[in-house]
This record gives structure tokens, sequence and C-alpha cells, in this order.
């Protein structure tokens, strides 16, 4: 069978959209190729791998996409081709394929320019909570337009393939079963064959993560996303053995102030404070999307955010934190939990997260009430679930309230007449700031500390804000909701400076992640790079920051300023020594300002994990794969160097254990 008859056959409409599909792959990826050239180098030979692979998976799509219909034409009697049901069928079919087709493209064109990156989990949970993501969207981009001119184009192909005859060939074919069974065959077990031996992670096994993306294809990518949400730590990656790996943690984690509970297994110790116990109010106002490379601080220029270095100027920061993730919940993850991140989804989002020990239940041992604040519906990435089951109250713009909803907690509504502004992720900073304030206000006449935990919204797309507040108009970019959400820190912080209770409260600034992960490494360590900075400490506690001669303050002007290389989870332990406490900890971060500390950081993908102790970095992935580097933070080079067995063992270990411990029920209280 030659192709030439395929193409007088009744499968002539599908291998023109089969022709067309590739042809517009060719050309998203051509010009997300040309909008990258200034970040990444590119070669003939890497240009040669990118359409190659790229070509191979946009194939494959094209095969998936054709096979319900390919089908039903192996299956459609000769007699019924020319029906009036078969070609009103035909049309609708093909036109809703290129639909398909139209709206995959405009979609990976937006990914792309929000994350640098072909479809992958974020793409996945996009999916999942479509209100949110809907509305981002219609904010975002002209929708009716947009959705107008895919359909459009969508008809002009339609139309095309009308000019080529390639319905009329269709339509006046006159195709044997045998030969039809043939080509639906064929096409079936290419799918079969795609399915089973061509992954997502074929792409990925160049050094540059640009090139890896770009090689990709939408839709393939995000149906291997959808495949691999929860990767299984112990089926997947590099292990050591259980009783090394335990070895290995506890001697981690131990601290001259420590002792742990269980002679011989687990984590869980016994930490000492010093000095008398502080107990105050503790706010922690975690930022939405802040990259330390924003703040003037850091060597920005632009003056977005003056009243978060006039912050720093003045108050505790820690230089050198890095986050663990790319999304909110991975920085909601350590920061309640200082764990480091397991493949897959976050714990946040995945069953079984109920009753653990967080930093929320060592401030509950401590006599502390606890609140979730979110500018959104906490219905979104299983927040309410996970802070309400773990003993927190949940105040939230909550516009669903699901019949399978059972938290543990309260939960407040902010109702409409509470809210001056709002867009497809929540209400406005200014909003919840005051919710924050009412609820602490509330707080404080029961006569117990509170510890709240703030989850911000403005710093996002569609970046839109109250008009009037900062002189950027609302929703012309991130610059704008950068200075927004500085505005509204330093309004709330003035408010909150005339409550009673706030010359009891330490008040926490730090970033969920960073505004962009994409890099030219696949872990591109400047992309993890955030601000944190703890306000209104005691005389005792600047104290012990400023006389520690281990941190290598900057200058003797930033006593302030801890600079050791940290993570996010490391937060609560150093905050805990800085107030004395004694406290069970099942904790994975360690107290930065411990003259033992030794700097290291953990980061992560939703599949590769990054273990940076000093500049020695390790990577691991799965497919048991280790890779080693020596990072030059000042170049932000990761240069590939083989070196000693202790620090990836100490990576190993980390990892393993974290996912162990949850899995196993390690970390429930």
């Amino acid at each position: 069978m030659s192709f030439s008859f395929l193409l007088k056959s009744r499968y002539t409409v599908l291998i023109s959209y089969v022709a067309t599909f590739i042809a517009g792959s060719f050309l998203i990826r051509l010009g997300l190729m040309v909008a990258t050239l200034e970040k990444t180098g590119f070669s003939f030979f890497s240009i040669l791998r990118i359409f190659f692979q790229g070509f191979v998976y946009d194939f494959g799509v094209a095969m998936f996409l054709v096979l319900p219909y390919a089908i039903y034409l192996c299956f459609l009697p000769q007699r019924f081709i020319r029906s009036t049901f078969n070609i009103v069928l035909s049309y609708s079919v093909l036109l809703l394929m290129i639909v398909i087709a139209m709206f995959s493209f405009f979609a990976e064109l937006t990914f792309w320019q929000e994350f640098e990156s072909r479809f992958n989990f974020i793409a996945v949970d996009y999916l999942v909570y479509t209100y949110e993501v809907i509305h981002n969207i219609n904010e975002s981009y002209p929708l009716p337009l947009l959705i107008g001119a895919v359909l459009l184009i969508s008809l002009l192909v339609l139309f095309g393939f009308v000019k080529i005859n390639a319905f009329t060939r269709y339509f006046q074919s006159n195709m044997p079963f045998k030969k039809r069974g043939l080509v639906s065959g064929m096409i079936l077990l290419i799918c079969l064959f795609y399915g089973f031996f061509v992954p997502n992670s074929w792409a990925e096994e160049g050094s540059n993560r640009y090139h890896n993306e770009l090689a990709k294809a939408g839709i393939y990518a995000i149906f291997s996303a959808f495949k691999n949400n929860e990767l299984n730590y112990n089926h997947f990656y590099k292990m050591l053995d259980k009783r090394e790996a335990n070895r290995v943690i506890r001697s981690v984690l131990q601290e001259n102030n420590s002792h742990y509970l269980q002679a011989d297994s687990g984590i869980k110790r016994m930490i000492s404070g010093t000095g008398s116990a502080y107990t105050p109010n503790v706010i922690m106002i975690t930022v939405e999307s802040l990259s330390a490379d924003f703040m003037a601080h850091f060597g920005n220029k632009e003056g977005l955010t003056p009243v978060l270095d006039s912050l720093a100027s003045a108050n505790v920061l820690f230089t050198n934190m890095y986050a663990t993730g790319t999304r909110t919940v991975r920085g909601m993850e350590a920061l309640s939990l200082a764990i480091p991140p397991t493949p897959g989804s976050s714990i946040v989002r995945r069953p079984g997260n109920d009753s653990l020990t967080t930093i929320g239940n060592i401030f509950a041992k401590a006599g502390y009430q606890r609140s979730f604040y979110y500018g959104g519906d906490g219905y979104f990435d299983n927040m309410n679930q996970y802070f309400g089951s773990n003993g927190y109250d949940i105040i939230d713009r909550g516009r669903k309230v699901m019949a399978g909803d059972h938290y543990l907690s309260r939960r407040t509504i902010i109702s409409d007449d509470q809210v001056h502004f709002e867009n497809a992720w929540g209400i406005s900073d200014e909003d919840l700031y005051a919710a924050l304030i009412r609820g602490s206000d509330q707080q404080f006449k029961a006569g117990k500390p509170f510890y709240s935990f703030v989850m911000t919204t403005s710093n996002h797309r569609p970046f839109t804000y109250p008009s009037g507040e900062i002189d950027i108009p609302s929703g012309t970019g991130r610059n704008g909701a950068l200075r927004y959400t500085d505005y509204a820190i330093g309004k709330f912080l003035k408010e909150a400076a005339l409550k009673p209770w706030f010359k009891n409260t330490v008040v926490i600034i730090v970033a969920d992640h960073c505004a962009s992960s994409a890099g030219k490494n696949e872990i591109d360590i400047s992309k993890y790079h955030i601000p944190c900075m703890v306000l209104n400490l005691p005389e005792q506690a600047l104290h012990q920051v400023a006389q520690l001669p281990a941190l290598n303050h900057s200058s003797e002007n930033r006593k302030n300023e801890i600079t050791p290389l940290c993570s996010q989870i490391d937060l609560y332990p150093t905050l805990f020594q800085l107030f004395g406490w004694s406290y069970e900890s099942n904790l994975f971060g360690k107290d930065v300002l411990s003259t033992t500390y030794v700097p290291r950081a953990f980061l992560g993908t939703y599949q590769k994990l990054a273990y940076l102790k000093r500049d020695s970095l390790v990577v691991l992935s799965p497919q048991q794969k280790v890779e080693t580097y020596i990072y030059n933070q000042t170049k932000n080079e990761q240069i590939p160097r083989k070196f000693s067995g202790k620090v990836i063992n100490e990576a190993i270990a980390n990892y393993q254990t974290a996912y162990d411990l949850f899995k196993n029920g390690g970390l429930h209280q």
C-alpha cells in the first residue's frame, strides 16, 4: 500500500491533520527558541536535537489525537461514508481536533511566558483548579478576542482542508476493510509504542534546561506530568540501606543542645533552650513570588521594594536563604513542616497529611492559638484541608464550602463587605491584612499568644490591585504588583503598630518561592534565592544575632544580617532558639545561629532533588541518577565534578528519610 494511495483514501483528512499539527508545532517550537536566544546558547547539534526530538513527540501527539477517529473510520461501513450523519460528524470532529490543537498552541505560549517551560505538574494543577485559572486567564488576557482568534484560525484551517479536496477524496474513497484495519492498527500500535517506550524524560537528557524544554511537546508533557504526579522515592531514586540512612540523618541533625528520644531510630529529639523563654505573638507573612533579586538589598536598581529594603536594613535579615521549591505549596510545606521537598506533589496536597508534627503543633504545645490566613479560596491546592486538619483556624475568601470539607478547626469567610478589591486569585493584600488585624484583636482579647500563617496573593498574575495606592497602573505587570505588595506591607505595619498586641509580636516576612524558576540549568540555584526578615525581636534576641562570630557578618555596620547558606526549613528552628524554647522536634531544619551549623540548602522540582552543601551540589533524579557539581555562586555556574560519597550520602539520607517518615506515619503526632 503506497503513501499516494492513502492520500486518496478515507484517511486523507487525518493525514492532512497530522501534517498541519506537526507544522504548527514546528512553528511554536521555532518561536519559543527565538524567544530564548538571549538566555542560552544554541549550537548546530543542539538545534538538530531539539527539532528531531520535537518531531518525534509531535508525531506521537498527532497519532494520539487521531486514534479515536481512525478507529471510527476503520469500522465505518462503505455504504455510510456519504451519509449526512458521517459528513456532519466528520466536519465536526475535525473542527474539534483543530480547535484542540490551536488552543494547546496558545496555552503553551502563555504557559511559557509565565514559567519558561513546557506543560508540567503546575499545568496539571491548573486543570484541577479551573475556577481560579479561568478567571486568572480572563483577567490577564483579552479572552473573548483570543477565543475568537482560535475559532477563526480553526475555521480557516478547516476551509484549507476543503480547498485541497481532502474531504472530497474522503467521501469519494472506497477502501476495503482489510486495508482500513491495517492503517488503523498501525496508528494504534504507534500509540502503544509511544505509551510504553517514549517517555517525556527522553527530552531531559541534555544539561541545558531550555534545550530540554524546547524539545518537548506540550500535550505529551502534560499527560506525562499527570501520570507521574507522585513519585515513590524508594522506587525511582538512589537509596542507602535503611540503617545507614538512619545513621547518617541522625548524625547530620545532631546538635549540642539536643538528644534523641529513641535510642536507635527516628529523628524525634528534644531541643533544649538557653536562658529565659520568650513567648511573643508571631505573625508570618508569606509573600507570593518574592524573589531576592527584586530588592535593592540584593542588587536591584529599580526601587520596587522601598518598604522591604528599609525593614531589611533595620531588622534581622537572612541574606542567603533558599526556597525548597517553585510552588506556593512547596513553600508552605517547608515553612510548616521544616522538611526537605519530596518527589511529586507537596505534602500539602497529599492524602494522610492530617495531625502532623508541624511548626503549628510546637506553637500549640506552648499554649498558642493558631490561624491560617489566605487571600483566596483555601480550597485551592488543598490548603484548607491541610491547615484545618492540623489544628489551624482558617480565615479565607472561601467562595466554595464543599460538603466533603471536614476540618478540625473553625473557618471564617472574609465577607463581601470586608473586601474592597478582588481578582482571580483573591482579595488585595490590604484587605487580607485588615482581616489579620481584626483576627489578632480578637485573639489578643482571649488572653493567649497567637501564631498566624499569612499567605498573600497580590504579587501574582494578573498583577491587578486597587488603583490610586501606588504610581504604577494596576494590571500593567509584575513591577506594579511588587510595588503594591511592598506598599501594603508598610501600611499593615503602621496600623498594627498602634495595636496593644504589637509590642509583643514578632513579624516574619518571607517568600514562598521566587517569581521564576526558569534558567539554563534544570535546577537554577539563583532562582531559589529568597529574602527572609524577622521584625520586632526583643533586645536579648538581637544581641544573640549580633554577637555570634560564626555568622561572618558582611560588615561591622550590618550586625543584623545572618549570612550562612540556609533553607526555608531552618527558619523556625533558628527562631525557637532565639526565643529560648525547649521543645520536641521532628523537624529537618536546624538552628542557623549555632556555632556548629554547617551551611546547606535543599532545592527541588517535582522530580529533581538538590542538596547544596557549601559549594558542593548533589542532584538526585529518577532512575537512581546522581549528578554532582561544584557551584560557583558569583557566576551562578554548576561545574560537573566528582567528589566523595559523604555529601552524596547526606543528600540521599535527607530525602530518603523525609519520604519514608511521611509515608510510614513518622511525621504524625
